[in-house]
């Protein structure tokens, strides 16, 4: 229980923080106040949790037929949406949205790649040597 509390509040400090850098990074990402930016991280964590699996499903035809590519609409969808449920955050538009989510999920990967917990759970082992058929 408390691994998974900790594993939840290093994951929503990761967000915080790439919400944080992305908001000086991109003019048209802005935050009001500490408050809007923790709420939405707590935010876009939910909604990346809950409404974007949805969405993938819905428009599984339209992401293949791009490759993946809608993949990142979808991003920047869930950028948008949370910016519309919390105060005093802002984006400018929807292209701001598609950057600032592909530059946001990167530093995310990163820094959650740096700090990663050592967790046998999440660690990737090779097979040990012998036959593979």
């Amino acid at each position: 229980m408390l691994e998974n509390l900790t594993s939840f509040l290093l994951t929503w400090a990761i967000i915080a923080l790439s919400l944080w850098v992305a908001s000086f990074v991109f003019k048209g990402l802005r935050f009001e106040s500490r408050s809007a930016l923790v709420v939405s991280a707590l935010l876009l964590g939910f909604v990346n949790a809950l409404v974007k699996p949805l969405l993938i499903v819905l428009t599984l035809p339209l992401t293949l037929l791009t490759f993946g590519l809608f993949l990142l609409v979808i991003n920047a969808l869930m950028l948008l949406l949370v910016a519309a449920m919390v105060r005093g955050f802002r984006i400018s538009g929807f292209w701001t949205a598609l950057f600032a989510s592909l530059f946001i999920s990167i530093l995310s990967a990163v820094i959650g790649s740096l700090l990663g917990s050592g967790n046998p759970a999440t660690t990737i082992q090779m097979p040990g040597p012998g036959n593979w058929i």
